[in-house]
């Protein structure tokens, strides 16, 4: 077997954890022949909660999951990893402004920078799960300078997986027939889910989404606003955020980024932008990329029309507005 892969989950003994930590310790995201040591990091407030959690990681039995260190100090959790969920932050509430979330966690991605870049292997591969996650991806590679760029990244993969469980719910079939919908730009309620690209398997044969739903009104209405506005109805029903489903994505992105994406399949992943689609340049943009050997490549010479270009531009502003207000958080 290979040696132990060590992995760092930020807010380990948060609900968004409490179910990431069981689909990785059982080798669905690194691989069924890959061991691994799990890094857990918390507050000191939560460390009995966390013993919780590695006692019923113990009762799992395991076999891939040699050792777990649950730790409230960064130096111990981000030490020689390879791997790091950055799902710990303070959760969005029911009418908080992301404004006020923004200010409550751009500090902690800061810090997890710093402790990366001292810590971890220089080819670590980072996920920011915590919210707003795309300006805390990119405050957490500014303090981070001796790793890519390109090392972190933003998780867009839930609103992924929401349009195209949209879609599969409109045409009835099931969602995994359903693959190519793509997020653009924010993980917040200005991202474009968008269903151009989008190809449903049925019947041995692919075909365009957008051919077989000739309804633009739903595509550009009701599907757009319905994925922009998924974790906002999560909230409101559940009274806290995403969970299950969120953990479910980060699995999802973070697989794909180890192992490679399918042939023929594209995903949403938030990375640093090279402007690419007249977006802005030095902001986490969400795009469509396909990855092999590790390493994630926006998918170019897509048609980008009218409409979408007016999407782009409206959550790349944001994105910019986002940036200056974490550099003020950060500087003051």
């Amino acid at each position: 077997m290979a040696e132990p892969l060590r992995v760092v989950v930020t807010g380990a003994a948060g609900q968004i954890a409490y179910s990431l930590l069981y689909i990785i310790a059982k080798g669905d995201v690194f691989g069924k022949d890959q061991p691994l040591i799990l890094h857990l990091l918390d507050i000191p407030v939560m460390m009995d909660v966390l013993e919780g959690v590695v006692m019923e990681l113990a009762d799992c039995a395991l076999p891939l999951l040699r050792d777990v260190v649950p730790t409230d100090d960064p130096i111990v959790a981000f030490t020689d990893v390879s791997a790091a969920f950055l799902v710990g932050a303070m959760p969005r509430k029911q009418g908080m402004e992301r404004k006020d979330l923004l200010a409550a966690n751009v500090k902690i991605f800061k810090v997890q920078g710093e402790a990366l870049d001292k810590y971890a292997k220089k080819d670590v591969k980072v996920l920011v799960v915590g919210n707003p996650a795309n300006t805390n991806a990119l405050i957490c590679s500014k303090y981070a300078p001796t790793i890519p760029k390109e090392n972190f990244t933003a998780m867009t993969r839930l609103d992924q997986n929401r349009a195209q469980a949209q879609i599969a719910a409109k045409l009835k079939v099931p969602v995994g027939m359903v693959s190519n919908a793509v997020i653009w730009g924010n993980h917040s309620s200005t991202q474009y889910p968008d269903a151009s690209y989008a190809v449903v398997e049925r019947n041995g044969t692919v075909e365009k989404v957008t051919d077989i739903i000739a309804d633009e009104k739903w595509i550009r209405e009701t599907f757009l606003t319905s994925v922009q506005k998924r974790g906002a109805a999560v909230i409101a029903a559940r009274k806290m955020s995403s969970a299950m489903s969120a953990a479910k994505a980060a699995a999802d992105h973070m697989k794909d980024w180890f192992l490679g994406t399918t042939p023929g399949k594209i995903i949403s992943m938030g990375v640093i932008s090279n402007g690419a689609y007249n977006t802005p340049k030095d902001v986490i943009f969400s795009f469509p990329v396909i990855i092999e050997d590790g390493k994630w490549k926006i998918v170019e010479g897509l048609l980008v029309d009218e409409f979408s270009h007016s999407m782009l531009d409206a959550t790349g502003k944001e994105l910019l507005e986002e940036r200056e207000e974490a550099l003020k958080i950060i500087q003051a």
